[in-house]
């Protein structure tokens, strides 16, 4: 292919009698019922054509409930048999297609975990569920399903795709994995039937999937693609691995068009961020499963998880490990990742961090949110046009993440910028963590934004203090004030010590830091440091004043460090306050008994000042004047970028 780096990646495919562009699909995300009336809001059809704008071959939507009276695992899932939902869907469908790319609607049912949230204004309640067997589950009684439930669950899958169909859609997907319906009959865990829909054998516990797929077909007929999405191994103990993986996908590729091959179990705590693999797991984690099922079946298949390196995932379809790559929170990241990769433009490409902000956020706010690109969750803002701004002369006080983005988006909109940073660097202080292995694509981040300052027409003045002399000599219309915020510094006695420092200034003095370390607060911070720590060869313990460690509002991603923590033996001590601070320990209590844990470096980290006086010194140094990211109150890194973007992009209407 000339002068494509990726062709494999850039190859088209058929599945059934369609034609997909590239290889690159964007798996399915959901978009919830934000309003609350079972229906989607605009934002919708914007949302999910975003990616296709962006070059993605097929753009698969949200968790399409094909039951909404037994199948529905919470109220913000929305389900295929509510009346007139038919308008929502084409909108989506259309809006996909007329970006070239293929539309598939993802059909669902949760089984024994349906109707497990009804709650109403405060009011919690649990209602009637279905699965496999009957068992115990969110306290209440799941009940077997007949026979007459299994057809009418079967029929429900069939009409589902065939609305989909109808409105528009290219494809539909089939999830069988991660703990729904359909992977509970596959599961030997959760399906110990005695009759034809289960038991050991793999035949049995595969047959309602068949039956189901083989439904789909005869409503949407021959050569319309069907995917199935499939955990190559449950990745528990207790659960099916590999072999039964492959026995699974063996049994149902002459039923459907493509295997989508993904992992685990989002129902099972300790697997969760292997289904959703976090920012401590290799790229391309689960791509083993995919491979070895390829290995056996005729049927083209799908890897998915932790995808974001272009030369793996090139690798990946040129070896035959797998026939398509599937990307989820890495298009929330960059949707233009396939047109940036096959423009030639592979550096501009913003690459997920796996942090679960965009998750945590749909789950908290019914949006999802990315920590990197302030634009997902707002695609149908952004899709249209704002006037073009009246010229403005800016000062962004402040290089770390939100004044960089404010700085880029100000010179985006034709605004002369002014960027200044006290340090002899830009990206603030999260540059303290460049050499932490699971913040690798944080820093390569903070290393694109950096480029793309120096590459625009932006003034960048470094070791530079924004004071009010400054910005009197730079007379500037507009004012942005990102400076951040400090390490607080807890009063302890002893606090003064030589052998104690911030969490801060620990990452970069590792050669300085003793064998022995207590850390003092089991927030983010402290525990990412902990870890890091643990990887060097250190001792850790962490002494946190509460019970359990504060996840800073992202608690998926806690999900994932929780069992960081197990795995490397970090040593977290809650309900114990800090006392005193000696030479050789700490002196601590914990229950009204004090105790004594010896250290040679102690590390607090116990949460940020804002640097309020600095920023609000440049209050009345210029007509305009506004406040972004930490300095207003300690945030996160999707709020501190979100607030500069559209604080910035909000200059110069006047």
């Amino acid at each position: 292919m000339k002068n494509c780096k990726y062709p494999n990646l850039f190859s088209p495919i058929v599945l059934g009698n369609t034609l997909f562009r590239n290889r690159i699909f964007a798996s399915p995300t959901g978009y919830q019922n934000v309003n609350g009336d079972g229906y989607l809001n605009d934002g919708a059809a914007a949302y999910y054509e975003r990616k296709a704008k962006g070059g993605a071959a097929s753009v698969t939507t949200f968790e399409g409930i094909v039951d909404g009276e037994f199948g529905k695992g919470g109220r913000t899932h929305i389900c295929l048999d509510t009346p007139n939902i038919g308008n929502n869907l084409s909108r989506i469908a259309y809006a996909v297609k007329t970006h070239g790319a293929v539309a598939s609607l993802e059909l669902e049912h949760t089984g024994m975990f349906a109707n497990r949230d009804l709650s109403f204004f405060g009011a919690s309640s649990k209602g009637i569920a279905y699965g496999p067997t009957e068992c115990e589950c969110d306290g209440r009684t799941i009940r077997p399903m007949d026979e007459a439930m299994i057809e009418r669950t079967i029929q429900k899958f069939a009409q589902g795709a065939a609305l989909a169909k109808r409105c528009g859609f290219g494809m539909v997907t089939v999830h069988a994995g991660h703990g729904w319906l359909l992977h509970q009959f596959l599961s030997p865990t959760t399906n110990t039937r005695t009759d034809k829909w289960g038991g050991k054998d793999v035949e049995n516990r595969t047959r309602l999937i068949v039956s189901v797929c083989d439904a789909i077909r005869k409503e949407v007929g021959p050569g319309f693609p069907i995917e199935i999405r499939l955990s190559g191994s449950e990745c528990y103990n207790g659960g099916y691995g590999i072999d039964e993986g492959i026995a699974i996908a063996k049994q149902l590729e002459n039923h459907v068009d493509l295997l989508h091959i993904s992992a685990g179990s989002h129902e099972i705590e300790e697997v969760f961020a292997i289904t959703h693999p976090s920012m401590f797991t290799e790229d391309g984690c689960n791509v083993q499963y995919a491979a070895e099922i390829k290995k056996h079946v005729k049927t083209p298949v799908a890897t998915v998880g932790a995808l974001a390196d272009p030369e793996l995932m090139e690798e990946i379809i040129r070896s035959g490990k797998a026939d398509i790559v599937e990307m989820a929170r890495g298009l929330l990241c960059d949707p233009d990742f396939p047109n940036k990769l096959r423009s030639g433009k592979e550096d501009k490409i913003i690459k997920c961090m796996r942090c679960l902000s965009c998750f945590s956020n749909e789950l908290s706010n019914g949006e999802p949110y990315c920590a990197l690109n302030p634009e997902t969750g707002r695609e149908l803002e952004m899709k249209y046009a704002i006037p073009t701004a009246v010229k403005k002369k800016v000062l962004v006080a402040g290089g770390g993440i939100g004044g960089m983005q404010a700085a880029l988006t100000c010179s985006d909109r034709g605004h002369e910028v002014v960027l200044c940073e006290k340090t002899n660097r830009l990206g603030g202080v999260l540059r303290c963590e460049e050499h932490v292995g699971f913040k690798k694509s944080l820093d390569a981040y903070l290393n694109q934004q950096e480029k793309r300052i120096f590459e625009s027409n932006i003034e960048v003045h470094l070791n530079t203090e924004a004071t009010p002399a400054f910005a009197e000599k730079v007379d500037a219309d507009v004012i942005i004030a990102a400076m951040g915020a400090e390490p607080v510094k807890p009063p302890i006695p002893g606090i003064e010590q030589k052998n104690v420092m911030c969490a801060q200034d620990a990452y970069t003095a590792i050669d300085q830091i003793g064998e022995n370390v207590v850390i003092i607060g089991a927030g983010l911070v402290g525990v990412e440091l902990g870890l890091h720590l643990v990887a060097n060869g250190k001792r850790v313990k962490i002494v946190e004043l509460m019970d359990r460690v504060n996840d800073g509002g992202n608690f998926l991603h806690m999900v994932g460090l929780k069992y960081e923590i197990i795995k490397r033996e970090l040593d977290i001590q809650f309900n114990t306050s800090v006392k005193e601070i000696k030479e050789n320990g700490v002196v601590c209590e914990r229950e009204g008994t004090e105790t004594f844990i010896e250290a040679d470096t102690i590390i607090y980290a116990v949460g940020q000042k804002p640097r309020r006086s600095e920023a609000l010194a440049l209050n009345c140094c210029a007509s305009e004047f506004y406040l972004v990211g930490d300095v207003i109150a300690p945030r996160d890194i999707t709020s501190a970028n979100s607030e500069a973007f559209m604080t910035s992009r909000n200059i110069g209407r006047f």
